[in-house]
């Protein structure tokens, strides 16, 4: 299950859906508008395999690790979300719900900085070439 944060354009949201990712979102189909953080993360824990992305870079946090979600903070502009949601979906590293679990990851530019539940030190990966 993949799950936005609030904070997604909605523009980009609808390039999601035209894409045919399915989604859910916080403040219209899970939790309530405006949640705080840290308040997030039980909610995760209830929802079936999540990966939550945010522009948010509080939730790049590797000791929020948790074997039940992932969450990737998408360090990109807004109006680029919905392009690096998909290619990280598509990286062979993270093309499956068992290879982003226990994750929590930086998506950028160049590629993806993540830290594995159980690892204090992050690893990095570059973008496949098209």
């Amino acid at each position: 299950m993949l799950v936005l944060d609030e904070n997604l354009p909605a523009g980009q949201r609808r390039l999601l859906r035209s894409w045919r990712i399915r989604f859910r979102v916080i403040g219209v189909d899970v939790a309530t508008w405006g949640t705080d953080d840290v308040a997030l993360l039980p909610v995760l824990h209830h929802l079936p395999q999540p990966t939550f992305f945010s522009l948010d870079n509080d939730f790049c946090r590797p000791e929020w690790a948790h074997g039940r979600y992932s969450l990737v903070w998408l360090d990109v502009r807004g109006r680029q979300a919905a392009d690096f949601i998909r290619r990280f979906l598509r990286h062979p590293a993270f093309d499956s719900q068992a290879k982003r679990m226990g994750t929590v990851v930086r998506v950028h530019g160049d590629g993806v900085l993540f830290w594995r539940l159980g690892s204090r030190l992050p690893s990095s990966l570059l973008w496949p070439r098209p």
